[in-house]
Order: C-alpha cells, then sequence, then structure tokens
C-alpha cells in the first residue's frame, strides 16, 4: 500500500510503498476512504510524543470500510462502514469498566502507538469495543472529522464541560476542534466569543455561531477583551490550540468559579506549562482535561448530526490527496489553518 512515512523528526515525510497491515485477532484493518489533518499529528512529527517509533506513518482520524477481520472479532464484517475514536481502549482495565474508555489504561492510538490512516489501509484494534457504524448517509469526509477533532470537542463542551444555554463559552484557537467547539456550544444555546490570530479562521467561526470574533493580532490582551465582551468573562473557556499564550488567556479570561478545558496539546522544553494559579485560587476557577471520546457515547453526537442540529460536513475546507500529505503536515507548525483539510488515499 502507498503511505506517508517519516523516518526522523521534524525532517520532511514521504510517500512510499509499505506492507500492508494485517489484523490483530481482535482487530481489523480498515480500507481508509477519509483521514483528517490533525494538529495532534504535527504534534507527533515534531517528536512530542514519546509513544512513537521510528520510522512512522502518522493519521488517526478516519472513516472507512472493513477490509478484514481477526478471529476473535464478533461485531464487524468485511464491507461495513466505520469509524473510530482516535482513543483505542482495551475493553478490560478498570477505566474501561467504569465507562472511561477515552483514559483507558492500556489504549492504542493509530498514528500514534502504531502506524496510521495517512495510508490506504490502517490498523485498528479492539473492533468489538471501539469501532463506529457510519450512518449510511453519512459521507467518509464527514466522519472522518467525527474522530478526533468533532468528537473531542462534543465531549469537552457538553461532557465536561457541563455547557449551559446562556453561558458564555470562549474559544481560543479556532482550528477544527477549536471551530467544533464553536459549532457545538452555539447549538447547546450558549454565546460564544472565538479567539484567533487569522482572519480566515474568524469568519468561519461566526458562520458557525460566534457571538464575538477577537483578533489576536489586533488585540493585546485577549482574556481583557474576553472579559469586556462577557461582562466579566467567560462561563466555560477551551484552550483549542495549546500553547502557554493560550491556556493562560484561557484561565484570565474566566469569570469567578469560571471552568478552563485544556483540549490542545501543550508541549514545551520543560515538560510544563505555567498556569495563573493565583487567580484560580481567588476566583474558585475549575482547570479540567478533556481526551478524545469514548465510542459507546457517540449515539447523541451521531443523533445530532442526523437532525442537522450539528454540521461537521461544513468544517470540510479542503481535499487533498496522499502526494499532498507531506507538505500540508509541515505546514501546520507555522499555519495550523482553519477547517478541515481531508485526506482521500485513493485519489
Amino acid at each position: 500500500m502507498r503511505a506517508v512515512v517519516f523516518e526522523r523528526y521534524g525532517e520532511p515525510a514521504e510517500v512510499r510503498e509499505v506492507p500492508d497491515p494485517k489484523p490483530a485477532e481482535h482487530g481489523v484493518v480498515v480500507r481508509v476512504e477519509a483521514t483528517g489533518l490533525c494538529r495532534s499529528d504535527w504534534h507527533g512529527w515534531q517528536g512530542h510524543d514519546p509513544d512513537i517509533t521510528l520510522p512512522h506513518v502518522p493519521g488517526h482520524e478516519l472513516a472507512g470500510t472493513v477490509e478484514a477481520v481477526g478471529a476473535r472479532v464478533t461485531g464487524w464484517h468485511p464491507g461495513d462502514r466505520v469509524t473510530v475514536p482516535f482513543i483505542c481502549a482495551c475493553g478490560d482495565c478498570p477505566s474501561c469498566a467504569a465507562g472511561d474508555h477515552q483514559v483507558c489504561e492500556r489504549q492504542t492510538q493509530p498514528g500514534f502507538t502504531h502506524w496510521g490512516s495517512f495510508a490506504q489501509y490502517v490498523a485498528l484494534d479492539h473492533a468489538d469495543v471501539n469501532l463506529v457504524t457510519v450512518p449510511r448517509d453519512m459521507s467518509a469526509a464527514t466522519a472522518a472529522a467525527l474522530g478526533c477533532r468533532f468528537a473531542t470537542a462534543f465531549r469537552a463542551v457538553v461532557q465536561q464541560g457541563r455547557v449551559a444555554a446562556g453561558e458564555w463559552v470562549a474559544v481560543h484557537g479556532c482550528g477544527g476542534v477549536g471551530l467544533s467547539a464553536v459549532m457545538i456550544a452555539a447549538a447547546a444555546g450558549a454565546r460564544v466569543v472565538a479567539v484567533d490570530v487569522a482572519p480566515g479562521a474568524l469568519e468561519l467561526a461566526r458562520r458557525f455561531g460566534a457571538a464575538e470574533c477577537v483578533d489576536g493580532t489586533a488585540t493585546p490582551d485577549t482574556a481583557a477583551a474576553v472579559r469586556d465582551l462577557t461582562g466579566g468573562g467567560a462561563h466555560l473557556s477551551l484552550d483549542a490550540l495549546g500553547s502557554p499564550a493560550t491556556c493562560a488567556a484561557s484561565v484570565n479570561g474566566l469569570r469567578r468559579r469560571g471552568r478552563h478545558l485544556q483540549v490542545g496539546l501543550l508541549p514545551s522544553a520543560t515538560g510544563t506549562t505555567p498556569v495563573p494559579m493565583a487567580r484560580v485560587i481567588a476566583l474558585e476557577l475549575e482547570l479540567l482535561g478533556s481526551h478524545g471520546m469514548a465510542a459507546h457515547t457517540y449515539p447523541p453526537l451521531l443523533g445530532l448530526v442526523a437532525s442537522g442540529a450539528l454540521r461537521p460536513d461544513l468544517l470540510v475546507t479542503s481535499r487533498i490527496p496522499l502526494d499532498d500529505t507531506p507538505a500540508a503536515l509541515a505546514a501546520l507548525g507555522t499555519a495550523p489553518g482553519a477547517g478541515v483539510t481531508v485526506i482521500e488515499p485513493w485519489t
């Protein structure tokens, strides 16, 4: 099969022929019809994820058709249209027993713990726990967008963030995850302030329901701008980009007893990120993390998509072939981009 491979962190990836994957006894091989290009893939390419072993094929948000199944798989068959969370749970550990598959103690992640979906085929573990049926009328591109950014944003805003109608929600960083969060929060009846440095990203945020937009290039203190626009601060604020500056701005833009949600990854040379803890203490703020979404919790999300209340298809702003992926991956470092880029490996 053809796949995107990198041999060294931060050096150009290339498209080459590699062996086809084989399913584990508990797993499947999926013929990839669409896979999203995510900033997390860029972090992996930069060497920010200790699970990656070189050489490596990235890619973790995908949709396609089951091609082959392992001997112990009971619920899936060749020809089934599927997507999968980017965290594949084991189904047996204490966290899985509690239903918290997104923090499974023995999780695997395509594109991180093993080769991923920037390829024509990808192997997925523990299929009976992790696969999700793609509805007949949903495109592969839309389904691929659910696997990481949209499902992650849904869990962050709805399940972890406990968004309520009428609340102010600030979203720092309007790439794929951030725009998904804007759409989901607005659909829940919240008033959204979108913060980004790219005019195109803010334009999309407004299109997807943001009531207010803050241009970070023209606003020296984005946290102060959020407090002014919301009459004292956001009730819920998400750092959807993942940088020390956006993390601090998210916390500093909250009102009393507000909730900060860290969604974007936070790499740093020291392994830590400064957080304004004095404000956390003084205002009794909550600091929360959100890490994907379990496959068994997809039905409410799929129901909202089916009803038209949520439109993840509108987030897909570009489609590229596999051959264009190495350059697009590298570009995420300087221009994360607005919307979702979908790779179609067979074009």
